[in-house]
């Protein structure tokens, strides 16, 4: 019987070496394409804002805070403890001044909780609070509990790239989404293309009017990866006002039982 012999498997038995050449040559221009491809189409925005979330939430966070208010003739300072497990629930006490120490805020799921110790009242908070100043800062009250999510409430476009503390960064315009519940009609984004570090913020409401504007620097090494640790709140149009707020200390993925976010919890925490 006849065997027939392509001309591949020819060149392959006369010139083995050549055929070598060729298949690494093959794998070259394919890694180089693949570079081009990366090059020109970068990671998909929704992942990147999931990356920047992750890099500051971790699975579990708690931390010291400290939040200066700023005004054209005061100013004022509170320090807070903060507690967060995912994108769901959260827990902030204020541990001073003397006259708000105890107050607690709860977030569970998409419902969020306000302990008032002086009225002994637990308040519940309604969607519309969300848009509200947080004790009277710059952040909203949606900024603190996280009751909306960057991550699912919104469509994500990367637009564009910028240069923020000589690092390069993704431009992404987060639009929400039609049935989300959120504060802002646009945000836009500047996000660290190395650290996934979310550096500058434009928050625009409803009628696409710029309210408020937030950076973040003194990036450190803090709980064990690098994040900012400090975040600065400028409304637009208010000459001299701003709110600053400091991570004293930070630590990430110990563990913290669901059991620890309950309405009662709130009352014994001071």
């Amino acid at each position: 019987m006849k065997t027939v012999t392509s001309d591949a498997q020819v060149s392959y038995l006369l010139f083995p070496w050549y055929n070598k050449t060729m298949m690494s040559t093959k794998i070259t221009v394919i890694s180089v394409f693949l570079l081009i491809v990366k090059l020109i189409f970068p990671q998909n925005a929704t992942e990147i804002v999931r990356k920047a979330d992750a890099q500051m939430r971790g699975e579990t966070m708690q931390a010291e805070i400290i939040i200066r208010t700023v005004r054209p003739t005061w100013k004022r300072e509170m320090e807070c403890k903060t507690w967060m497990k995912g994108s769901s629930l959260a827990m902030i006490l204020i541990q001073s001044p003397v006259r708000d120490k105890g107050i607690a805020f709860l977030k569970r799921k998409k419902e969020v909780w306000n302990w008032m110790p002086a009225l002994e009242r637990t308040i519940k908070l309604p969607p519309s609070m969300m848009s509200q100043n947080w004790m009277g800062t710059d952040f909203t009250n949606d900024d603190l509990v996280k009751e909306s999510s960057v991550v699912s409430d919104y469509n994500h476009t990367v637009v564009g790239d910028t240069i923020i503390q000589k690092r390069d960064c993704y431009v992404i315009r987060m639009v929400p989404k039609p049935e989300a519940a959120v504060v802002w009609g646009k945000v836009i984004l500047c996000i660290d293309k190395k650290d996934f570090l979310e550096l500058h913020s434009r928050f625009y409401d409803e009628d696409g009017e710029l309210i408020n504007i937030m950076n973040s620097d003194e990036i450190k090494q803090m709980g064990g990866r690098v994040i900012p640790t400090r975040f600065e709140m400028i409304p637009t149009g208010k000459k001299g006002q701003k709110t600053v707020m400091i991570y004293k200390n930070i630590s990430y993925n110990k563990p913290i039982s669901d059991d620890f976010f309950r309405l009662d919890n709130m009352k014994t925490l001071y």
